[in-house]
């Protein structure tokens, strides 16, 4: 006789998450496929080597790409090849720049300038490195080249919209809310120049996006072994990467460690996230403990040479408000919309300082009210904070130590943006009172965000292709037919599929189910330790 286990009933107040129809799963697929699009728009229209430090992680990984070791920390040179390519694009067309081999055949060696990038884990550049070689680099144009590692972080980074879905819809249990979470990607600029340009942050922001979405499982009552494991792996993964992958260390003991209170027992518990951190620390930590044992810091700084120690001027000290105004201008900034290699284009001041203020005023108001998912939405808020206090205690010694307020980058928030939609997402299916005012407010959010991304693709184009005299000019068409690494045509092509799939995906959000109200408890029914009620429903609904 073979007994069968019998999930409990939800109850109307923790009502089971719904499950994802057809038309549900194409719009997901069209807003991926999109943002896909519209991130390998952005590699072509961004100029080579005009992405935040682009020149050093190229350098970087042509490096790895020719066999040379990866130098400790400041001691790595950038390539005469890599300067001679940046003299070419400032002096002529195109058509007439150099193949990757006779660049490094004409100018061999290295140069005197520092290539900080040892100062980080070697994994990205493996990565592009072996794209490099796949794609036969030395034959291609230089622009090209870099063209190839760009795609490659595209291909680190364009499922960031199916993560924030298939993390909101588990908190919210709203598909309307879920969807409109993927499309607020497109309302920072700044990410998807940062996602599709050449640097060591995209696989960090698709590992933090992993962890930030089976944390929300974790928190939601899917205590699954594999689920465990599989954060375990996703939180080993992203330290690989990058320093700033580290706050997500705390940060999954937190998930853990919450993740299922009231159903299993402490002991449990942290037994369980002492497994976390054992898996992710041996699997991850490899890096980090070379760096103490051969340096004696965690992280080296490779850019010391730039900024060496130095005292303030007499009579003259570290002043708070210079720190503060500094910081807040610079990272609000560079998180909304700053592209270029110096961020020197900007989407407005006023403009993201009047986004952020508004994107902070709406989750510190509304996300964290009381309620019953109130631990879950503060556990998910533990990473992005964990992110600020890192960045805000770097800048700071920075600034006391060198009178240079650095570390202020936006994009050092990224390894998070998951977590930051979550949390907006929140927040902002409780502020209208009924059905029809959070349908309207979630087209406006949906509009808001992609017209906010057409803005800022048509900012960076004026200023890189047009002298800032508009998105698209005769002039500006062929300076790019000039100096683009493509015909203007195939990023026109590009562009109206792009606009198409945004068409479509609004129309979706309209049609999209809201979920229950705000308000009720966002973990599942199932008080079962382990269980997961997910394969249930899916019966169910089949």
């Amino acid at each position: 006789m073979t007994s069968t286990r019998v999930s409990p009933a939800p109850t109307p107040a923790t009502g089971p998450h719904p499950p994802v129809t057809r038309r549900e799963g194409v719009a997901v697929a069209v807003l991926t496929a999109t943002f896909a699009l519209w991130l390998v728009v952005w590699a072509l229209v961004v100029p080579v080597c005009q992405a935040p430090d682009e020149r050093a992680h190229v350098d970087a990984t042509v490096q790895v790409a020719l066999g040379n070791a990866w130098a400790p920390p400041g001691d790595l040179r950038i390539l005469n090849a890599v300067m001679a390519a940046q003299a070419q694009q400032a002096e002529r067309p195109a058509a007439t720049w150099s193949t990757v081999s006779e660049l490094l055949q004409g100018a061999p060696g290295t140069s005197d300038t520092v290539d900080q990038m040892t100062q980080h884990p070697p994994t990205a550049y493996l990565v592009g490195a072996a794209a490099l070689r796949v794609a036969h680099y030395g034959d291609l144009r230089w622009d090209r080249a870099i063209e190839v590692l760009r795609l490659v972080d595209v291909g680190w980074t364009f499922l960031l919209p199916l993560l924030a879905w298939a993390t909101v819809r588990r908190v919210t249990r709203s598909p309307r809310a879920a969807l409109v979470g993927g499309v607020a990607l497109f309302a920072t600029p700044q990410l998807a120049s940062i996602a599709s340009s050449v640097s060591n942050d995209a696989p960090v922001m698709l590992f933090g996006a992993v962890v930030t979405w089976l944390a929300a499982r974790m928190l939601t009552g899917d205590l699954r072994r594999r689920t465990l494991v599989g954060l375990s792996l996703a939180l080993a993964a992203i330290v690989w990467c990058k320093g700033t992958g580290l706050p997500a260390v705390p940060f999954v003991a937190v998930v853990v460690l919450v993740a299922g209170a009231g159903t299993l027992p402490l002991a449990r518990r942290v037994l369980r996230t002492v497994v976390a951190m054992a898996v992710s620390g041996a699997l991850g930590a490899w890096w980090w403990l070379h760096n103490l044992l051969s340096t004696g810091h965690l992280q080296p700084n490779g850019y010391e040479q730039y900024r060496p120690p130095k005292p303030f001027p007499p009579g003259e000290g570290p002043s708070l408000r210079t720190f503060l105004d500094v910081s807040w201008g610079t990272i609000t900034r560079t998180f909304w919309g700053s592209p270029g290699g110096g961020a020197q284009v900007s989407i407005g001041a006023v403009l993201t300082a009047a986004l952020t203020v508004l994107a902070l005023g709406v989750v510190l108001g509304w996300a964290f009210r009381r309620g019953p998912g109130r631990a879950a939405v503060a556990a998910l808020a533990v990473f992005p904070a964990l992110l600020i206090a890192g960045q805000t205690w770097t800048s700071a010694h920075a600034y006391l130590e060198t009178t240079f307020v650095a570390a202020t980058q936006g994009r050092y928030y990224f390894p998070a943006i998951v977590c930051l939609v979550a949390l907006s997402a929140v927040a902002w299916r409780r502020v209208p009172r009924t059905g029809r005012a959070r349908r309207a407010l979630a087209v406006t959010l949906a509009t808001g965000s992609f017209v906010l991304a057409w803005y800022g693709l048509g900012v960076v184009a004026a200023f890189f292709w047009n002298a800032a005299r508009g998105p698209v000019t005769p002039a500006g068409l062929e300076r790019y037919a000039a100096w683009g690494p493509v015909p203007a045509s195939v990023v026109a092509v590009l562009l109206g599929v792009v606009a198409l799939g945004c068409v479509w995906t609004l129309v979706q959000v309209i049609r999209a189910a809201s979920g229950p109200a705000p308000g009720h408890d966002p973990t599942p029914s199932d008080p079962t330790p382990g269980h997961d009620p997910a394969p249930m429903r899916r019966r169910t609904a089949a």
